[in-house]
């Protein structure tokens, strides 16, 4: 079926990501694409109690600069390139230009280089209150002011694995009422996240074993029992690829400098190369995305306000406690920021190698090939979690698991919730009140919530909890009960196939 908002199809990506994965896989191994300069050491801009990662999984490891070639050492970077930065904007650290989706790390005098190949993007351990943090963070603060209990009522959503085996019956749950440019915003955010979710679950260190494998339970309970996270997964390698084919001819003529000593005819150069022709040529006939409907009439006053809560996540960035994943969240920030300022700041004249040969810095391209490599492979993971699933004989156990987690994240985020609106209880509804009778006292007439967010009902639970013990208890009560009984029928398996039935 049709990937919406994009003018691809499920059935296209996955009939080349095979190939796509290989290209991308072999050309992320090169020398260029593999060293990536960053400041991972930059302070955290919006708090200051930045909770550390201990593991050593969390650890990274950088590149003795001699490895890399004369051009793109930090002695060589402050000389070239002063074009390109112009009309750039200093803050401590950083910089950005007015076309810019991110902060830029200001690398002239400091950052080391690491190698991607040797660092890759898998389980650290790195969890709690602090990673939970991040994601809260990107969410609710950077998401066009939308309500928190909307987000957490789809992160606790009941289960549905038909993604594991056909996408034709993906549903989009983003939310409604939106225009195109924050749904946009919403897919490309969330995608995202389903994508680093894949990864961690396909890249799990099994604490029993000390091995490393996926870990189908993770993938179901992450990604596979949200139908709309793996659908972004695809939006998100949709962008990317139109965001390659947009500025093929500009990487054909990148200079790669693979070799200290530059040469064309390096055998290294050659091989990358043919690697950029093959990726461009597949992102030419996928990367189907009209980016030329966005922002168009009054919305375009929405373009600033998008770069601006995108450029506040990639700050959100730095307060990231393990060095791994602040690593991997840079580079693929840094690629979707280079992708929506090809598809959306840079026009054809601007995209043309010859008048505008400094368009797009080194760390720039590298980040938007790794990047498309990373979201590529989330759907090799994918693939691998359908065979895993299919050939699976442990089903009703993986599911009661998972089913028991969900069940566990939604007690406890009830509990925080009630506790909150405890301490901090919203105002008393006001409506008109008989006269008190003798020997009774009032109290305030509470309203039902309608709309059944987790977040209204536990406001709703807070003001009961105040009037009285017995009415919250029997509205705690008949919650429970109601949740109980769409998790029974959402793991109550078909005689047809084995898997759960989607009846919610």
């Amino acid at each position: 079926g049709p990937i919406e908002t994009t003018l691809c199809n499920y059935e296209t990506v996955e009939s080349v990501n095979d190939d796509l994965f290989d290209q991308l896989h072999q050309l992320v191994a090169t020398p260029f694409f593999r060293y990536y300069k960053v400041d991972l050491y930059r302070d955290c801009p919006f708090w200051d109690d930045v909770d550390k990662c201990a593991s050593r999984d969390c650890i990274i490891q950088g590149v003795d600069e001699s490895k890399i070639p004369v051009k793109w050492r930090t002695a060589t970077l402050g000389k070239v390139g002063q074009n390109s930065l112009t009309m750039k904007h200093e803050l401590p650290g950083c910089y950005y230009r007015d076309s810019d989706y991110c902060y830029q790390d200001d690398l002239s005098d400091g950052g080391e280089y690491i190698d991607l190949m040797e660092n890759p993007e898998r389980f650290t351990g790195y969890s709690g209150a602090s990673a939970r943090g991040i994601w809260k963070a990107i969410y609710e603060e950077n998401c066009f002011g939308q309500h928190q209990g909307s987000i957490q009522a789809e992160t606790y959503s009941p289960l549905s694995l038909n993604p594991l085996l056909q996408l034709s019956s993906l549903e989009e749950s983003e939310p409604e009422g939106e225009c195109l440019e924050k749904r946009v915003y919403y897919k490309i955010i969330s995608g995202l996240h389903a994508s680093i979710s894949t990864h961690l679950c396909a890249e799990y260190l099994d604490q029993k074993t000390g091995q490393w494998g996926p870990n189908l339970e993770c993938f179901i309970e992450r990604v596979a029992s949200h139908p709309e996270r793996l659908q972004y997964i695809y939006f998100n390698t949709v962008i990317l690829l139109r965001a390659i084919s947009r500025i093929g001819p500009y990487l054909n003529a990148f200079d790669i400098c693979a070799a200290n000593v530059h040469d064309e005819r390096h055998a290294e150069e050659v091989v990358t190369k043919e690697h950029i022709r093959n990726i461009v040529s597949i992102a030419d006939r996928v990367g189907k995305f009209d980016e030329s409907i966005l922002f168009r009439g009054e919305n375009a006053v929405l373009r600033a306000e998008f770069k601006e809560h995108f450029r506040n996540v990639s700050s959100i960035m730095d307060c990231v406690g393990c060095a791994r994943c602040r690593l991997w969240g840079k580079v693929q920030i840094g690629g979707l920021a280079t992708a929506m300022k090809i598809l959306f700041e840079l026009d054809e004249k601007a995209l043309d190698p010859d008048v505008n040969p400094q368009l797009l810095s080194r760390s720039e391209v590298v980040a938007l090939i790794n990047t498309a490599h990373r979201f590529s492979e989330s759907l090799h993971f994918t693939d691998e979690f359908r065979r895993l699933w299919a050939i699976a004989e442990n089903r009703e156990v993986i599911i009661k698991n998972v089913e028991e987690n969900i069940r566990v994240c939604f007690d406890l985020l009830l509990i925080s919730r009630i506790l909150t609106l405890l301490q901090n209880p919203p105002p008393i509804v006001k409506v008109p009140t008989p006269s008190q009778r003798i020997g009774h006292s009032t109290r305030p007439v509470r309203i039902p919530p309608t709309n059944g967010s987790l977040y209204d009902r536990c406001v709703y639970i807070a003001q009961l909890s105040k009037d009285g013990s017995i009415e919250c208890v029997r509205t705690i009560a008949s919650y429970v009960s109601a949740f109980a009984k769409t998790l029974a029928s959402a793991f109550t398996l078909s005689g047809k196939d084995g898997l759960p039935r989607e009846e919610f």
